[in-house]
């Protein structure tokens, strides 16, 4: 199993449409990024997937909440006095650290290329740390002011505590139960850093499962299991995956216990979910700053009682980010000549595909593009396909490899004699034919 170069997967990344620089006509924002064509595609797969497996189940429903929220939330939620980051400032370069992260850090200062922060930290540099809120700021009204305050999300889970009585009564769902969304946040980060990994405007998919005290740790075994299986069903292998618990000492103010699964990036392993037991804290502080209960009453029991919540908390564009990498991949591929040439390719699961097939006419006569349109057209009805007419076939099998597309269709003169075309799969090379009426049946069952 290779790991390639990071520089290598944005390359890829950006020449196929998957992912530009926000405003890069402008020199780019920092942080920010843009889907493209295919990007926008994989990204819409995976939240569908992960939605399909949160919210297609009986004891699990859906929400979408405001991204602007009333600021006692997040005063109520800690994130206010605690959603901070210790900053320092080098006084040569005026570079912005994260304390905690100097060691990673490189000198900002482009005339020290590679040049490690801690050198400027031994050297006395640095400013004093100060505490940074990640917060983003903004008024709502049409007088900026003290009392017109409110944030952009930080996280999309506070928007799910402040629904748990909405839902709850609505749904009438009982006892254990969860509330799933998916949703932007946004974090006014000091260093932003490895493409996707670490930006100021990030989609989460959340899920927040209320579950009665006393049983939250074993619901917090089950949830880490179920998590972890959910990646590896997706194609990421299970040696680049890793469990990374808490240390007590560590622990966010409102967790019992908390683990990351973390992914083998090409920089190293890094956090794509967090499954975090979040005891009764969040219900318990919404229900003190809000002056409304929010609890449970078991009809069974007659208990009251405040739940205890397992969160799981996946980063969908950190998942798109691991995913792209876990697909990239190189090998040889035979030329017309029957030489080997160099090939990339993103061995995407099935699901996750941004284009299901692709479809090429041999050549650009003698009807074939008709039949090849025709077949185009009625695979459009239920997935998303590419027709491409341009190139030799090789050349054009090539470009399908680099977008993930798991199956080409090719239309060529024994069509014409007994309506077979010819499927190329795309890891092996593979090739098959099969009657042009069967290639949609044959598409459905291997990409669903």
């Amino acid at each position: 199993m290779k790991n390639y170069s990071l520089d290598t997967i944005v390359s890829l990344a950006k020449r196929r449409g998957f992912v530009f620089q926000s405003s890069e006509i402008y020199g780019g924002l920092n942080g920010c990024w843009d889907y493209g064509p295919l990007g926008v595609e994989l990204l819409n797969n995976i939240k569908q997937a992960w939605w399909k497996s949160m919210t297609y189940r009986e004891d699990i429903e859906g929400i979408d909440a405001s991204i602007l929220m009333h600021p006692m939330v997040w005063e109520a939620s800690g994130h206010i006095e605690n959603f901070t980051d210790p900053m320092v400032d080098c006084r040569e370069c005026k570079a912005r650290f994260r304390e905690d992260q100097i060691e990673e850090s490189e000198c900002g200062n482009k005339a020290f290329k590679g040049r490690k922060a801690t050198k400027c930290m031994e050297e006395g540099k640095f400013t004093e740390a100060r505490k940074f809120n990640l917060m983003f700021k903004t008024f709502i009204g049409a007088v900026e002011s003290d009392d017109s305050v409110v944030y952009l999300r930080p996280e999309t889970a506070q928007g799910i505590f402040v629904n748990f009585n909405n839902v709850r009564e609505s749904s009438r769902q009982k006892i254990p139960f969860g509330i799933s969304q998916i949703g932007k946040a946004f974090r006014n980060e000091i260093n932003t850093k490895n493409f996707l990994f670490r930006t100021r405007e990030f989609e989460q998919m959340e899920m927040q499962y209320f579950v009665k005290p006393g049983t939250d740790e074993s619901e917090y075994e089950k949830w880490k299991e179920e998590r972890l299986r959910w990646w590896q069903e997706l194609g990421i292998k299970r040696e680049r995956l890793r469990l990374s618990p808490h240390p007590q000492d560590k622990l966010a103010h409102y967790a019992k216990a908390a683990v990351d699964i973390e992914f083998e990036f090409p920089f190293g392993f890094g956090e794509i979910e967090g499954i975090h037991n979040r005891s009764d804290f969040d219900l318990k502080q919404h229900s003190e700053y809000s002056g409304k209960k929010l609890e449970y009453f078991d009809d069974v029991t007659k208990q009251r009682y405040i739940p205890f919540v397992i969160e799981t908390s996946a980063g969908a564009s950190r998942g798109f980010m691991a995913f792209l990498c876990n697909a990239y991949d190189e090998d040889e591929a035979p030329t017309a000549e029957g030489k080997l040439e160099k090939r990339s390719v993103l061995r995407f699961h099935p699901k996750l595909a941004p284009v299901k097939c692709a479809v090429f006419p041999l050549v650009n006569r003698d009807g074939l593009q008709e039949i090849a349109r025709n077949i185009t057209n009625d695979l459009k009805k239920n997935f998303n396909v590419f027709y491409d007419e341009s190139g030799a076939i090789g050349r054009r099998y090539r470009r399908q490899d680099e977008c993930g597309t798991p199956y080409c269709v090719t239309v060529d003169y024994d069509t014409l004699k007994d309506n077979s075309v010819t499927i190329r799969e795309r890891d092996s090379m593979k090739q098959e034919r099969i009657n042009k009426d069967l290639v949609k049946k044959y598409i459905s069952e291997n990409t669903d």
